[in-house]
């Protein structure tokens, strides 16, 4: 249980900075994009900031749970593992729930795809982490 937490909390850090370097990017990178933020539909009140930034954690935790239970069915090296968990993760987690967001809310495809990208690597790095610390 302790490795499982460890790993989490770290990969929750690894997730946060990802997550805010994330942001930034898609600001530079992707400025239509970022601009749909504006609609009212993401309208972020002050007071609920600390769930976005409690997000990663949230994430990291329950992906160190499912690495555990997961981890002896990956095969080869560390990289391979990291990232069979991290597309193993966006196909059977975020896929299917940017599917659903495109198909009920008035977003574009390329937001949607920016989501997917960033669960994915969130994925990919969280099982990086965990397969350093928690092999």
């Amino acid at each position: 249980m302790k490795k499982i937490i460890l790993s989490g909390l770290l990969a929750g850090v690894v997730l946060l900075v990802l997550s805010v370097l994330g942001l930034y990017a898609t600001i530079w990178l992707f400025p239509g994009v970022a601009a749909q933020y504006y609609d009212p539909a993401f309208d972020a009140q002050a007071g609920r900031y600390m769930i976005y930034y409690a997000h990663p954690f949230v994430v990291a935790l329950a992906l160190s749970w499912f690495w555990d239970r997961f981890k002896g069915v990956l095969t080869g090296g560390f990289l391979t593992k990291g990232l069979a968990f991290g597309l193993t993760y966006a196909l059977i987690a975020i896929f299917p729930v940017m599917w659903l967001i495109y198909s009920a809310m008035s977003v574009s495809l390329a937001m949607v795809a920016t989501w997917w990208l960033f669960g994915l690597l969130q994925g990919l790095f969280a099982g990086l982490v965990f397969e350093k610390l928690n092999p």
